[in-house]
């Protein structure tokens, strides 16, 4: 090969290369062009939210929440992955997003294994009667039923929020749905709408639905609620996660999208109509579907997020605000069902996973006096009294996961061991404020009837005298009944009598749906 050639050859190559490079650059090019000669000189950038079509967020993404966030300079990008939490918690983690939204629950489910990319600068809003479980109710009465019943099968979205109910009640009233092995009942649906038409087309015994599919299955005649989130606190919440790197080396895009979302709140909270219509513009949502959708969302304002979930005053005790609070309980939850073998924080130290300075600045610049925000405790709220006959007449939702609640050996007097118990059961109280309690005392078959019959009743009142005293519990919420040994448990396949008799002496807690 001669020297011109070469040359020639050497020339070629590098004309390609320049001009494959040109190639590549000349978009950005024209778009930077494009940006310096027009308004968009003046934006500060996009900002990218991984989201998903749940009614909650919608006020995120609105043509209202895009103006606002426009007079911070940015413009606004949702991406809707369908619900696909693995995939949008990637995609932070790669920095292809900058937000992200999701369930506590999910967060902690889906986030664990990517070193939580991110972190919690907002709660969205509280599921109040969005998700339910909704059963035939000539097959199951209650969640009890759920145990007792044999060939059962449940409709449910795998990975939802509303699988976290599922879960959620699997755990408070140990119903071993989750146990390894057994998965007969379970029944696998793409959606809410499918869940739906299994229960409705009798393929299943219950479904966990979501809204406006709640409101369908209780229009048909022999469906029953077993329970629903408006009677649960803390249980399905929703936030905002801003990616480490966002938080790192853009902090000012991270206010500017908080303020804007809060604002955006205020604006649809004064005009209703104004939000319902921008749902029906932008959706394929009819009508009849909205406000069914949009009563089962309890939104979070700025007044909420600064004194009810991240506790910016510090007027609690730390480490009790309501966002480190619906943590602890996700993680115990994903444990008892097998999720995790241990908790899913990093370190067990839930603070690592928020970042309340967002919030505390809007907050503190917003209301520099304090805002007025009441929240009913979710155990200390009144109840009305009731009549024996309306204490016969309530529903029983079903009964709490109870470890063995120990007593003075032969009297009604708790140890210092059942107080711990009962101090275990009130967390699971704590997740639903809005049902009666029921406590009932029970005895082994020896001894005489009477003298059984009154010591079980002397210790289901030790138990709601402590729930009363210890927690402020209301005593019009509260119920104590005695059985003696009236109504024993059944025997277990293979139990010996040692071991039968020391099941059958124990106090149960369940929990009724009535009028408050």
């Amino acid at each position: 090969m001669n020297k011109h050639l070469k040359i020639f050859l050497g020339l070629l190559v590098v004309g390609i290369v320049v001009i494959g490079a040109l190639r590549l650059l000349l978009p950005y090019w024209t778009a930077l062009q494009q940006r310096s000669t027009s308004d968009a000189a003046a934006t500060r950038g996009v900002l990218r939210i991984g989201v998903d079509n749940w009614i909650g967020y919608f006020p995120l993404c609105s043509p209202e929440m895009r103006r606002n966030l426009r007079s911070h300079g940015y413009t606004l990008q949702c991406i809707d992955d369908a619900a696909n939490y693995a995939e949008r918690f990637d995609k932070l983690a790669d920095g292809k997003l900058d937000f992200a939204v999701a369930t506590v629950d999910s967060w902690l489910l889906n986030g664990s294994n990517r070193g939580y990319p991110g972190v919690i600068v907002a709660v969205i809003d509280e599921s109040k009667g969005g998700d339910a479980i909704i059963a035939r109710s000539e097959r199951i009465a209650d969640l009890n039923a759920l145990t007792q019943s044999k060939g059962l099968k449940i409709a449910f979205t795998p990975a939802s929020p509303s699988e976290h109910l599922l879960k959620s009640v699997n755990a408070h009233f140990d119903l071993g749905l989750y146990n390894r092995g057994n998965d007969k009942w379970q029944s696998p649906s793409d959606g809410s709408a499918a869940a739906l038409d299994q229960l409705l087309n009798n393929k299943v015994d219950a479904a966990v639905l979501w809204e406006p599919d709640v409101s369908r299955a209780l229009a048909k005649r022999g469906m029953v609620k077993l329970v629903g989130t408006e009677d649960t606190d803390k249980l399905i919440v929703d936030i905002l996660i801003a990616g480490r790197r966002q938080v790192s080396q853009d902090a000012d895009a991270v206010q500017a999208l908080l303020d804007a979302w809060f604002k955006t709140l205020e604006s649809y909270s004064a005009s209703r109509g104004t939000l319902i219509q921008d749902i029906l513009d932008e959706t394929d949502l009819k009508r009849n579907q909205v406000d069914p959708m949009l009563e089962g969302v309890a939104w979070a304002g700025l007044a909420e997020n600064g004194t009810l979930w991240f506790d910016v005053l510090q007027r609690q005790t730390f480490g009790n605000d309501g966002l480190i609070e619906a943590i602890q309980a996700a993680a115990q939850v994903l444990v008892e069902n097998g999720d995790f073998d241990h908790s899913p924080v990093p370190g067990d130290d839930p603070y690592r996973l928020t970042s309340k300075q967002f919030i505390q600045y809007l907050y503190q610049q917003t209301y520099p006096n304090g805002a007025s925000v009441s929240r009913e405790n979710s155990l200390s709220s009144d109840f009305k009294p009731l009549s024996d006959e309306a204490w016969a007449a309530m529903r029983r939702v079903g009964t709490l996961k109870v470890e063995p609640i120990s007593f003075r050996r032969g009297t009604g007097l708790l140890d210092l061991e059942g107080k711990r118990t009962i101090d275990l059961i009130v967390e699971r109280l704590r997740r639903y404020p809005s049902f009666r309690i029921l406590v009932e005392g029970h005895t082994g078959l020896a001894g005489e009837p009477q003298q059984n019959l009154k010591l079980s009743l002397s210790r289901a009142e030790a138990v709601t005298r402590y729930l009363k005293v210890t927690y402020s519990i209301d005593d019009d919420r509260l119920r104590a009944i005695g059985y003696g040994a009236s109504k024993p448990l059944p025997r277990q396949p293979g139990e010996s009598n040692r071991a039968y008799s020391y099941r059958l002496p124990r106090v149960e807690v369940s929990l009724l749906s009535g009028g408050r």
